[in-house]
């Protein structure tokens, strides 16, 4: 019996995950990538491990599927996770009316957290400002970008999925009945044009979704994407991650990363995500937002500032109202176009959540009973992806 057939178009955090998962349930898996791994947004992020308590008020649906992936990944992917745990810190009147809907929204959202005193949070973090006027630990954590996803796609690999990446897609293949049978695109390595059939297609290509799916003649996928403004300092000012005790806004998070810390981050709404300037203003933001929480940060070397779009599905608000969590949509009951999938939207802690949910539907969409085995796997090491041998067409 031959095995199905499915190709991934993007091979940034969800495409690596959903690459890994159709693997693991015998698919055959071809990704597809414009360029190298963690080509967009996902080698933008600043690497936080979300314990979910940034969205436990306004955002439970997220904040749940943040906590509970965040346990699941400390346990499949040791190796790509500094687990050092963060801080919610309190510094004015605002702040602590804040307080309650947070103890109960983490409540509500099973995210453990402990109420510190200010002199406790300092002496943790002794670069903080002394303005704090409550804290709370929470389970944050960070993890390198790239090794995440070559973890995954490593555990791909050694199952058997292929990766071409500097591969463009530039358009789908149709059968008789207008259904997409496969994807036509660029080889830049080659300098050639490749023509792949599959069963199943999934345009997991995050902010850039709606653009891919068009493609298909779905010129109506629901994505927002939402770029913001980060900036790296050259000193590790803070050994866990810094949150500010209030719902999210700019500048709101400190993340260590190696010897370096990153503030972030902005939010707005861009036309061309292939451009986005790094604005001047939202940099000077992201200072003096940083230095309200590590002053040391107004001494510090800034190393560089960049920029990540986010692709948040569109529910009709603006910015920092969307939802953060993922969307699975289904070409087929969405546009009468079969053999498409999309998944767009969720956060890099959500990864492997969104492959599973994913796969699960292009399973039921195949008639396939095969579950997904992913949650309790341990992923091989990010090194393994360039010791494993190339699999063959």
């Amino acid at each position: 019996m031959n095995k199905p057939q499915a190709i991934v178009i993007g091979a940034g955090f969800t495409g690596v995950a959903v690459a890994y998962d159709l693997a693991q349930r015998g698919f055959v898996v071809t990704v597809v990538e414009r360029g190298p791994f963690v080509n967009g947004t996902s080698g933008r992020t600043h690497g936080l491990l979300h314990s979910g308590a940034r969205y436990a008020v306004d955002d439970q649906e997220s904040a749940i599927e943040c906590i509970d992936e965040n346990t699941l990944l400390r346990k499949i992917a040791p190796q790509v996770i500094e687990p050092n745990g963060g801080l919610f810190v309190g510094l004015n009147d605002a702040d602590l009316a804040y307080r309650g809907d947070f103890i109960k929204g983490c409540e509500t959202c099973h995210i453990q957290i402990e109420e510190i005193s200010p002199q406790q949070a300092l002496k943790l973090e002794p670069n903080l400002t002394p303005d704090v006027k409550a804290a709370f630990m929470v389970p944050d954590g960070t993890f390198d970008p790239l090794r995440l996803a070559l973890a995954f796609a490593a555990s791909a690999k050694a199952l058997g999925a292929r990766f071409r990446l500097f591969c463009e897609v530039e358009g789908f293949l149709f059968d008789g009945q207008g259904n997409v049978s496969g994807v036509r695109y660029s080889d830049r390595a080659a300098a050639k044009t490749v023509e792949l059939h599959a069963d199943m297609v999934v345009n997991a290509t995050g902010a850039w979704s709606g653009e891919v799916a068009a493609l298909a003649g779905d010129h109506e996928l629901p994505i927002k994407p939402t770029p913001g403004v980060m900036v790296a300092y050259d000193k590790r000012l803070c050994q866990r991650v810094i949150n500010r005790l209030f719902e999210p806004g700019d500048g709101d998070i400190i993340v260590p990363q190696r010897q370096m810390i990153t503030v972030g981050t902005t939010s707005f709404e861009a036309q061309n995500l292939d451009y986005i300037p790094v604005f001047e203003e939202q940099v000077k933001l992201m200072f003096e937002r940083g230095v309200e929480l590590i002053p040391a940060i107004a001494q510090t070397r800034e190393r560089g500032a960049f920029m990540a779009s986010r692709p948040l599905v569109d529910s009709g608000t603006t910015g920092r109202s969307l939802a953060r969590t993922f969307k699975c949509f289904d070409h087929k009951v969405k546009n009468n176009i079969d053999g498409l999938v999309t998944i767009t939207g969720g956060k890099a802690t959500t990864l492997r959540l969104m492959a599973e949910k994913t796969v699960d539907l292009v399973c039921q969409k195949m008639g396939i009973d095969a579950v997904c085995r992913t949650a309790e796997t341990p992923l091989l090491s990010y090194r393994q992806y360039y010791v494993l041998p190339d699999v063959e067409a």
